[in-house]
């Protein structure tokens, strides 16, 4: 998942460098959100391992 936010990241500074504003946002949110998502499940399996043992 955070390959998949490292892609939408890349394709936003592209589209930004080039001047596509529209696309650029786009990627740069869904790439946001992917980020946070997969901070979540990182805590979370960590949380997990931890009380596992």
């Amino acid at each position: 998942m955070l390959g998949w936010a490292l892609t939408f990241l890349i394709v936003a500074l592209i589209a930004a460098a080039l001047g596509f504003g529209g696309i650029a946002g786009a990627s740069a949110g869904i790439a946001q959100i992917l980020f946070f998502v997969f901070l979540a499940l990182f805590v979370l399996s960590l949380v997990a391992r931890a009380v596992r043992g």
